[in-house]
């Protein structure tokens, strides 16, 4: 279905007002048969674009940090006409409307569309149907086409003026009419195909978690577990972005060499100490040139969003081939994200200071030094991690839940991230992504990847079916979930990454 001249609504005085007005200058409408003329339709919007002195306005109970840009899409008790997504249990809230890339089911192209309770909202239909002015629609008409990357090229203030519009047009206010009409850009999620989101230029992976780093020291080098740079250089390597795939793509157990006995020759074959690991994933918006550091201070203008990131691993093959220049084929042969990208204004009420360095730890060097990034550059995100084997599944058994991290528990910011990436000219552009690296905690409860919740093998886990995992098996299934939640604010979810592991034969 294509989208004609349709109707939206006046706004008298401020963005939020439910004033409506009716005129004849566009007059159709869809039906089965076609569109139809109409005697009455919408007007467009004004710029939905908020004041400084009204994005202050809503105060949000909680203790929120972040009050200069916390505005009424973040407001609790917000409600929409799409039912579905004022159930508390929703990863979707009118509060959310994150972004990502679909179908329908058929031979429709992928285009954009923002999460609402169990329905997409096509976007480029709206668009189409000239719902939106002035900067939101600069940035609905970057919606045109099969990837986020035009929006992302945007700037952060048409995201957010696209952002408001969005939340107006979902308002349970807004009068059964105008719903009726809107309803016509609603596609199910059960009768969607979602994609990648984002056409990934370049792909990093850091180090960002001081516990998981702790570990995994601790295996290896117990006497001195954390190397002396780590505490004052982000630590990351340029990843595999050719192999990164949406949540529900199959995990082909990989094959690589190996050094089974320390003793003998290395192996070649199907990797035995597959294993997960647990990230976020940070959206980059508006690049930088080539020779142009991104300074910290600005740092979140060119961060668009999160998502979760599975960077699956084969342990065996990492631990034979990592030295000296780090991983390779044990991380490049997939990484799965979900498929909606939750923007960082949606996470606005979740702003929470920085990790706080222990005692002794160095203060970070001037070039990652900032003091708003040190009161509000973390987020309160919690990670969970459930795991689903073929038996359970045939039993009927739910997932396992493995551990639960948060993000907050990061060494650095994502701001630190972005500011040490470009300090030497580096530049970065729209859809590439940073991953934080596997986030743990300081407990068992939080550990990140099964090497550090089975230690290497030598604690396996067992399942409710009795059976036993150091490392994942063929036909295991592993479910990331992310979400925020405190009172006084809406609970924003990040959705779920999911993979199943298949089998892979030397030949295939």
């Amino acid at each position: 279905m294509r989208w004609s001249r349709f109707s939206s609504w006046t706004i008298r005085g401020c963005w939020w007002s439910t004033t409506s007005a009716w005129h004849g200058d566009a007059p159709w409408r869809y039906r089965s048969t076609g569109w139809k003329r109409r005697a009455n339709v919408l007007r467009l919007p004004l710029d939905p674009v908020l004041s400084k002195s009204q994005s202050r306005s809503f105060k949000p109970s909680g203790g929120c940090r972040h009050q200069s840009t916390v505005n009424e899409t973040h407001d609790p008790a917000a409600r929409s006409w799409v039912s579905s997504a004022n159930d508390p249990a929703s990863d979707f809230p009118i509060q959310n409307l994150p972004f990502g890339v679909f179908s329908r089911h058929g031979d429709e192209p992928p285009g954009v569309g923002i999460a609402i309770g169990d329905q997409i909202l096509d976007v480029a239909a709206c668009h189409r149907a000239e719902l939106f002015a002035g900067r939101s629609a600069a940035a609905a008409g970057a919606c045109i086409g099969a990837s986020l990357n035009a929006l992302l090229a945007r700037e952060p203030e048409e995201w957010s003026a696209l952002r408001h519009a969005l939340h107006l047009l979902l308002r349970a206010d807004r009068p059964a009419r105008d719903q009726a009409l809107m309803e016509q850009a609603l596609v199910p999620m059960r009768e969607a195909t979602v994609h990648l989101p984002i056409a990934i230029g370049d792909y990093t992976d850091f180090y960002a978690s001081h516990f998981h780093a702790m570990n995994l020291g601790r295996m290896w080098r117990p006497d001195n577990p954390l190397l002396p740079n780590y505490k004052f250089v982000p630590v990351g390597y340029n990843a595999r972005a050719s192999s990164v795939v949406v949540s529900g793509t199959p995990v082909a157990r990989p094959h690589g060499q190996a050094m089974p006995n320390p003793d003998g020759c290395p192996t070649f074959g199907p990797t035995n100490a597959l294993d997960y690991e647990v990230e976020l994933g940070f959206v980059v918006g508006g690049g930088n040139g080539i020779g142009e550091p991104i300074p910290i201070g600005q740092a979140h203008r060119h961060l668009f969003g999160v998502c979760l990131v599975n960077d699956w691993s084969a342990r065996d093959v990492q631990r034979w081939e990592y030295q000296p220049l780090g991983p390779f084929l044990g991380k490049s042969f997939l990484t799965s994200i979900s498929p909606w990208i939750v923007t960082l204004e949606a996470l606005e009420p979740y702003r929470v200071p920085a990790f706080a360095r222990p005692a002794g730890d160095p203060a970070p060097l001037p070039y990652l030094s900032d003091a708003r990034d040190m009161e509000q550059g973390g987020v309160a995100l919690t990670l969970e991690v459930f795991l689903s084997s073929a038996a359970m599944r045939r039993a009927g058994m739910p997932p396992f839940g493995l551990s639960r991290g948060q993000v907050a528990d990061m060494y650095w910011t994502p701001a630190q991230l972005i500011a040490h990436h470009t300090s030497n000219g580096c530049n970065l552009r729209p859809g590439d992504l940073l991953a934080s690296g596997t986030i743990s905690g300081a407990d068992k409860a939080s550990r990140g990847c099964l090497l550090e919740i089975a230690w290497r093998g030598t604690e396996p886990i067992t399942l409710p079916t009795g059976e036993s995992r150091r490392f994942l098996e063929d036909e295991d299934e592993v479910i990331l979930r992310g979400y925020a939640a405190r009172p006084g604010a809406a609970r924003i979810g990040l959705g779920q990454c999911r993979g199943v592991v298949t089998p892979r034969s030397l030949e295939g």
